[in-house]
């Protein structure tokens, strides 16, 4: 991780009126840009919810929280933001700061305790 700041990781989720599927969906991919040096954001991706169609979940890594607000006031987020008439419940927006990041190497240390 980088520096002593915690990462932010940010789940977005959409409900999306079953007629307005498509504009959320254009809506979200004219979003879309690979992350930019400078911008703080590492990563980010648009996933459907494997039981409900109509559901969106937005997930961004930011480097910290600096980055995310200045995110939070862009215009980009405000178009987001403009999607709530598209939408059948109000946009649900979890922030999570994160202090420790593990990777692949604790998943087989772990394995191999339990074998």
């Amino acid at each position: 991780m980088r520096g002593a700041a915690a990462m932010i990781i940010v789940r977005t989720i959409l409900n999306t009126l079953p007629e307005k599927q498509k504009e959320v969906i254009q809506t979200l991919l004219s979003m879309v840009s690979p992350p930019a040096d400078g911008t703080g954001l590492l990563h980010w991706g648009i996933y459907t919810d494997i039981e409900d169609c109509n559901v969106f979940h937005l997930i961004s890594e930011w480097e910290n929280r600096r980055h995310l607000n200045r995110h939070l006031n862009s215009d980009t987020f405000s178009v987001l933001l403009g999607t709530k008439s598209l939408l059948s419940k109000p946009i649900e927006i979890y922030i999570h700061q994160v202090a420790a990041v593990e990777n692949i190497d604790v998943v087989y240390a772990v394995r191999k305790e339990s074998s």
